[in-house]
């Protein structure tokens, strides 16, 4: 199944110029972390360093971009920050980026070493079309906290990332629910590439290239597709 994404004319109003771009995968295998994925998250963090020479996340223009936009739609940018800046600030930090899962490495890095926001779903746990909106308030959001399931709601006019059954991604990208996120067992998956101007559709492009090749990479044999910025 080929994801379906939509963008209510809310959230480009308010935010305008917001482009995604969707790597789509059949066939992944995945599992732990191991040298291969690792090693992406390693050559990110370098890379991070040497694209920001010094400067903290937030200096740079495109996390600046996303910082606006957060506050755009009442989140404080420094408590809840995108996912991007988020996993930025852990790359430079002495424990350095987390090792997930293979999968989740793979992305990780491409959002460190390119300053994106970037986020994976696990195809067979979505349920209808995937929707970007403005949110009433009274949609369920199904996450975890002290070990236990347990359901939030988003706050009135947050914008967030949802399906038929609820939220999948709260502010935006700045938390994933567990419902939809990829695990050792996932096998077909789509990756959210997430830009704002100044970021140019040939960056996200090349941002989206170099996911699909370490993909292809870790996962000899799938079918991945890099789809249009839109």
């Amino acid at each position: 199944m080929t994801p379906t994404l939509t963008v209510s004319d809310e959230v480009r109003t308010l935010v305008p110029g917001f482009t995604g771009l969707v790597v789509e995968a059949h066939g992944l295998v995945n599992g732990p972390s191991d040298e291969a994925s690792a090693a992406l998250l390693d050559d990110a963090a370098c890379r991070l360093a040497g694209r920001l020479e010094g400067r903290t996340p937030d200096q740079d223009p495109h996390i600046a971009a996303w910082r606006a936009a957060y506050t755009a739609f009442g989140a404080k940018p420094s408590r809840t920050r995108n996912s991007a800046e988020a996993l930025a600030r852990r790359a430079l930090a002495d424990g350095g980026l987390p090792r997930v899962n293979r999968l989740v490495d793979a992305y990780n890095a491409v959002s460190v070493a390119h300053l994106v926001p970037v986020g994976g779903e696990d195809l067979g746990r979505i349920k209808g079309a995937m929707r970007l909106v403005r949110a009433v308030g009274d949609e369920p959001f199904v996450t975890v906290a002290g070990g236990a399931e347990t359901v939030e709601h988003p706050e009135p006019g947050e914008i967030v990332w949802c399906d038929d059954e609820g939220v999948t991604c709260r502010r935006w990208n700045w938390r994933q629910g567990p419902r939809t996120r990829i695990d050792d067992d996932t096998v077909d998956a789509f990756f959210l590439l997430e830009a704002l101007p100044p970021m140019t559709r040939d960056e996200l492009l090349a941002a989206g290239t170099e996911l699909a090749e370490s993909l292809e990479r870790l996962s000899p044999g799938a079918r991945i597709t890099v789809h249009a910025p839109e």
